[in-house]
């Protein structure tokens, strides 16, 4: 049983420091110390983060890794590569890690991976030879957002005779569009769900093999597959033995698409691009492993997280990729971070008294410019930002790539600097052209965009936000809400299915339930 983090002695040095340096400037910093950006910048394998736009010195980064060493992360780290169940409620390890190092031969689970890879190359080449233009895959979560961000990173890379489609909502709407635009004859689905009961896959499911069996002498097993760990659930929904790829419990849903579950991203960019993409995580995880503390960039960008939102209060943490192939990091950060960390208890059950995950949101630049940018520079909430660039082009237009990156490092610049009322002098309106400056970001530069770095940057999420939640001493492997709002549904679907009044419930669900029964 580990103490709380605000009980340990490195915890109370910080907030000491904390209070001696809370009235310091960045622009001062950078003014009085012109290597500020090589000491607070680390760089490995073609990826660079600077982090010396937040409001840290030499000693808040001593204190910080002072931190780290008395909440053992070490120990924590050593545990989940080695197997142990650190999943504590569901008693289960954490082994995503291995399903990217594929050298091992110690590993069960990596010789299972190896295997699967095998089948899973050899059903692509199957696909790639048939007649199939269009995969819509269906599933939701980690089984929906993990494989849409990648596919959609790297469609440069794509094959061009092959579209792929994500569904997850329930929503009847979304299944729609997609089925309306595809031809049966050429359409295979992907099924993925680990229990093959989860309720909007399943139905989803449902609703496009009643689309397909709509067209004479089409077959339900020559048009499905299914990534699961109920394979008895899958044959009965008419899926061939032969076409059920299998999830392990070692993998939780939003650490998945290293596995079978990224069956999609291999169909569109081949298993030399797929196996990239481990290879790139699987360094990022060799790094975190074997740099030390100060120099280990998921270990610092977790420990200015817990810096930033429990003593400069920042509780909502920006992603901004300036890069339209990053679009949809941001949701896929989302999940990986606020539902590993948005817990209120730590592993002994002990309500926190520090704030757990930060409220993550964001969009790529310059979109996002242009719609919340104007909160980031004069707003009276204390956020903190990534920036994520890359160096080189995904095309040859060079001169707008630097329009796109001059705005990102200057963004991170004017946030940092701000603007001065001595600066604006005599001005209608001066008080109102006043950005306080000060904002703390970090930026992220990838050399270019490929499989290899995807998986970096993948990686170094992943790592960053287990570290946040093993400082703070949370089960990062758990989703105890999620399952609460399905039971939830579930039992509130059976009362607007019923014709009879709902008599039951609070005033406001019988309430929204009758406006709905009188109006659908």
């Amino acid at each position: 049983m580990r103490d709380s983090i605000t009980q340990l002695s490195s915890y109370q040095a910080l907030a000491s420091h904390f209070e001696e340096t809370k009235s310091h400037n960045m622009r001062d910093m950078f003014a009085q110390d012109t290597n500020r950006f090589s000491t607070f910048s680390v760089q490995f394998d073609g990826l660079l983060l600077d982090y010396s736009k937040n409001r840290i010195n030499s000693v808040t980064i001593e204190k910080l890794v002072a931190l780290f060493d008395e909440c053992d992360v070490h120990a924590c780290r050593e545990k989940m590569f080695s197997g142990e169940k650190i999943n504590s409620t569901e008693d289960r390890a954490v082994q995503h890690t291995a399903l990217r190092n594929l050298e091992n031969q110690n590993s069960a689970l990596t010789k299972k991976q190896v295997a699967i890879l095998l089948l899973i190359e050899a059903f692509v080449e199957k696909v790639d030879r048939s007649n199939i233009t269009d995969i819509v895959n269906i599933g939701i979560g980690g089984s929906h957002l993990g494989p849409l961000f990648v596919c959609d990173a790297l469609q440069e890379i794509s094959k061009p005779n092959l579209s792929v489609h994500f569904v997850a909502n329930v929503d009847a709407e979304e299944i729609n569009r997609v089925l309306n635009k595809l031809n049966p004859e050429n359409t295979l689905f992907i099924v993925t769900s680990k229990s093959f009961t989860t309720q909007e896959t399943l139905t989803n499911a449902k609703t496009a093999r009643n689309w397909l069996l709509k067209s004479e002498n089409l077959k339900n097993e020559d048009h499905f597959v299914a990534v699961t760990a109920n394979v008895e659930n899958a044959r009965k929904f008419g899926i061939a033995e032969e076409n059920i790829f299998p999830m392990w419990d070692e993998i939780g849903g939003r650490y998945s698409l290293w596995s079978a579950v990224g069956l999609s991203i291999v169909l569109s960019v081949g298993m030399g691009a797929f196996k990239n993409l481990l290879k790139g995580a699987h360094a990022m995880d060799e790094h975190f492993i074997n740099a030390p503390t100060d120099k280990n960039i998921p270990v610092l960008m977790a420990l200015l997280e817990v810096w930033n939102q429990i003593f400069l209060e920042a509780q909502a943490h920006v992603i901004l990729p300036y890069d339209v192939r990053l679009k949809l990091l941001p949701a896929y950060l989302q999940q990986l971070v606020m539902e590993s960390n948005g817990k209120s208890v730590d592993r002994e059950g002990n309500v926190l008294n520090v704030p757990s995950s930060p409220i993550v949101f964001g969009d790529v630049g310059t979109n996002a410019q242009h719609s919340f940018f104007q909160l980031l520079h004069q707003g009276t909430h204390q956020l903190s930002c990534d920036f994520i660039g890359v160096a080189k082009p995904g095309h040859d237009n060079h001169v707008q790539h630097d329009m796109l990156l001059a705005n990102m490092i200057g963004q991170t610049q004017a946030l940092m600097q701000g603007q001065t009322l001595e600066a604006i002098g005599p001005a209608k309106y001066a008080e109102h052209k006043v950005f306080p400056g000060n904002r703390v970001s970090n930026t992220i530069f990838l050399t270019e965009l490929n499989p290899y770095s995807i998986g970096l940057l993948i990686a170094m999420y992943e790592h960053k936000t287990f570290v946040h939640g093993a400082l703070l001493n949370i089960n990062s492997f758990d989703q105890m809400g999620v399952e609460l709002g399905k039971r939830t549904a579930n039992n509130l679907l059976d009362k607007i299915k019923n014709n009879g009044l709902v008599t039951d419930e609070d005033s406001s669900t019988i309430g929204l339930i009758d406006f709905y029964k009188q109006n659908k």
